[in-house]
């Protein structure tokens, strides 16, 4: 604040109602210091040109400049278990065979052959390959991506076996994840993701979760539009009223880290700020418990002389400690409730909390610039007794079809994404046929979405770079 006017300085300002934080301290189990910490940081008030969204040149410059030099979330390690076991991961016109070797190291080869180009495994696949043979003239690599075999090798005495190996980008694994980048001269996932956002995935033991359900739809919007509509609470009244009366959204908490990172937590179980004197603690309880976006069950738990937020935390600690038969005493209240997401430039969203734990992941239509590729993939945690599930296959939806018509998929949750679905469609036309040239932001419940297009900005304005072995 301005001591000499007694006026909020730009980013300042926040919602009047109880923060996120406040929120928080009165649980009855309190939160770890990493739950109970704030990051943000103002970043400008400038508009944000609208070219980004409707330009192929901008969409081209992205695809030179940035995906060529980004870590990018291409499988989990439950996809590839064992030696021979491989996921393609496609992401405009490249694409990575990402494969366990014999070693138990992972690979993530280019997907092309080094005779004529052709792709050694289609896109979208995965299964498992004692090696890597090409399906139009034979030749054939081992899983770590050395030379097998070139069919009649006496025609090919230019070709010397040692200099074939298939070109890879850079593999690591943080979380379970498997990440990749074509960048040799990138920084190391850690250094690009920094010591306070590993420090929070690490306290998730996200490498302890298993896919349960996938499902993929293509959306008729700008992928950065798609990314964008999931980075703010901002929108939950008008987009989701269904759920206001038990989100705290305009009190939402926004944080960033470094320059590839940024975080909101959102508090469940408590009335929306915009709702005020609307509901008592029951009716917000009933709500999310039985109304038309429940996620529990058809009975009715009472609130009693408490609060519907230590009603709910009560209930979700005493069913996931049944369903995973576990001790989760000394597991917060905010993590058990709480919406946590983090953003990891360029492309993937982590939901690491215990009620509702999934990943998101956004990729551009390689063929239409105005569209994306988007995923949804709902963790479970590892069973105690008995094998490792495998992942679940993706459920890949048309245009026409509904998100609740996935099989697993939550009805109430389906919704909600039809809900944004509506919103990103109208947006990319009005972007098209706006005389605006940019879109306005809030300086602190849109940070997410400025920080993201700062670091899109960052590396678009770097030369092209052409991936290196």
């Amino acid at each position: 604040m301005n001591v000499e006017t007694g006026k909020l300085q730009p980013g300042e300002a926040r919602c009047p109602a109880i923060s996120t934080q406040d929120i928080i301290a009165a649980d009855k189990v309190p939160a770890p210091d990493w739950v109970r910490s704030e990051d943000y940081e103002y970043l400008g008030s400038e508009d944000v040109s609208k070219d980004r969204y409707i330009s192929a040149d901008f969409a081209r410059r992205e695809m030179e400049s940035m995906w060529t030099r980004t870590w990018q979330f291409a499988c989990r390690e439950e996809h590839i278990p064992e030696a021979g076991d491989y996921y393609v991961y496609d992401i405009g016109p490249y694409s990575f065979i990402v494969t366990r070797t014999d070693d138990g190291s992972i690979k993530a080869h280019f997907n092309a052959c080094l005779h004529r180009g052709t792709k050694l495994k289609p896109s979208g696949t995965a299964g498992y390959a004692a090696d890597l043979k090409c399906p139009f003239h034979g030749w054939t690599w081992n899983l770590d991506g050395t030379n097998k075999k070139v069919l009649c090798p006496w025609d090919f005495p230019h070709a010397d076996p040692d200099k074939l190996t298939l070109p890879e980008a850079r593999v690591e694994t943080l979380g379970g994840f498997v990440w990749i980048n074509m960048d040799s001269e990138a920084p190391a996932l850690l250094d690009y993701l920094g010591a306070k956002a590993v420090e929070h995935i690490d306290a998730w033991q996200m490498e302890n979760r298993y896919i349960y359900c996938h499902v993929q739809k293509s959306y008729p919007a700008n992928w950065k539009l798609t990314v964008e509509a999931f980075m703010e609470a901002y929108h939950v009244l008008d987009t989701h009223p269904q759920v206001a009366p038990s989100n705290a959204d305009a009190n939402s908490q926004y944080d960033v880290y470094g320059e590839h990172v940024n975080r909101f937590i959102s508090c469940l179980g408590v009335l929306s700020p915009h709702l005020e004197g609307k509901f008592n603690e029951q009716q917000i309880l009933d709500q999310f418990t039985i109304g038309d976006s429940s996620v529990l069950s058809d009975d009715r738990p009472m609130v009693g002389d408490g609060t519907a937020r230590q009603a709910m935390a009560d209930m979700f600690r005493g069913m996931f400690e049944q369903a995973t038969n576990s001790d989760l005493s000394n597991v917060s209240d905010s993590e058990l409730l709480d919406c946590f997401s983090y953003t990891i430039f360029p492309n993937t969203y982590l939901f690491p909390g215990i009620s509702l734990p999934m990943v998101y992941r956004f990729r551009p239509d390689p063929k239409d610039h105005r569209r994306c590729i988007y995923e949804v993939m709902f963790l479970r945690p590892v069973p105690k007794d008995g094998p490792r599930p495998d992942p679940a296959e993706p459920i890949i939806l048309r245009d026409d079809q509904s998100f609740t018509e996935a099989e697993g998929m939550d009805p109430g949750f389906g919704k909600i994404l039809d809900q944004d679905t509506d919103n990103l469609y109208a947006q990319q036309e009005g972007l098209e046929a706006s005389a605006k040239s940019g879109i306005t932001l809030g300086n602190y419940q849109e940070i997410r979405i400025r920080h993201f297009e700062r670091a899109i900005d960052k590396y678009v304005a770097m030369p092209p770079k052409v991936p290196s072995r």
